[in-house]
C-alpha cells in the first residue's frame, strides 16, 4: 500500500490517539504526545463525517476540555494546529491553550507598554529596488539590510527597526515605506 506523506500522518495521529484511549481506558492520565493526538484524531474523524470548520473546532475543544492529562501537561500545550479535509477543502484550525489551566508565555497587563522609551528614534525613507519582496526582522542592524532596500545607511548606523521583538516589515517590488528606527542598546559601537 503506498500513502502519501498526509495519510501517513493522518495514520501517526490515529495510531496515538488509539494508544490515547488505551490509557484512558486503564484510569491513567495522558502525557503530552497522547494529548495532542486524541484532540487531533477527534478533529479529523468530525470533519470525515462533514463537519463544519466551527463543529470540528469544537469537537477538538471538547474531548480536550474532558481529557485527564498528567500535571504540567497543559502548561506545556499553548496551542494545537491540525488541517483537517473539509467540503471546501483543506482549513487550520488551532486550538489555544485547550487543556486550560492557564496559557504559558508572556501576561499583558492593561494599557500600552513603550517599547525602550529613552532612545532615540530616526524616520527614514526605504523604499525596495529589487525584484523580489525584502522582509526585515525587528532586531537585524538596519543599516546592513539586504543591499535592494534604498536608504540613508549613514543615518541607520547604529539603529534597528522600531518594533516589538520578533515583528518585522516587508517591502513588496518596488514599495516605498516611512519606518522609525530606533537606536541600539548597548555600548554604541556599531
Amino acid at each position: 500500500m503506498r500513502l502519501n506523506p498526509t495519510e501517513e500522518d493522518r495514520l501517526r495521529i490515529f495510531t496515538a490517539a488509539q494508544l490515547a484511549r488505551a490509557t484512558l481506558d486503564r484510569g491513567l492520565a495522558l502525557n503530552v504526545p497522547e494529548a495532542i493526538a486524541l484532540v487531533c484524531d477527534e478533529m479529523h474523524m468530525a470533519a470525515r463525517a462533514g463537519g463544519s470548520w466551527e463543529e470540528v473546532r469544537d469537537a477538538g475543544a471538547a474531548v480536550a476540555a474532558s481529557t485527564q492529562v498528567l500535571d504540567g501537561v497543559a502548561e506545556l500545550i499553548g496551542e494545537i494546529r491540525v488541517e483537517v479535509l473539509l467540503d471546501e477543502g483543506t482549513r487550520l484550525i488551532v486550538l489555544r491553550s485547550p487543556f486550560g489551566r492557564g496559557e504559558p508565555g508572556v501576561r499583558y497587563g492593561a494599557g500600552d507598554v513603550a517599547l525602550v522609551p529613552d532612545r532615540e528614534r530616526r524616520r527614514l525613507t526605504v523604499t525596495n529596488m529589487g525584484a523580489r519582496p525584502i522582509r526585515v526582522s525587528s532586531h537585524f542592524p538596519f543599516w546592513d539590510a539586504n543591499p535592494n532596500l534604498s536608504f540613508d545607511r549613514e543615518a541607520a548606523r547604529g539603529f534597528r527597526l522600531d518594533l516589538p521583538a520578533g515583528d518585522s516589515i516587508r517591502w513588496r517590488p518596488g514599495e516605498r515605506r516611512d519606518v522609525t528606527l530606533v537606536a541600539l542598546g548597548g555600548t554604541g559601537d556599531a
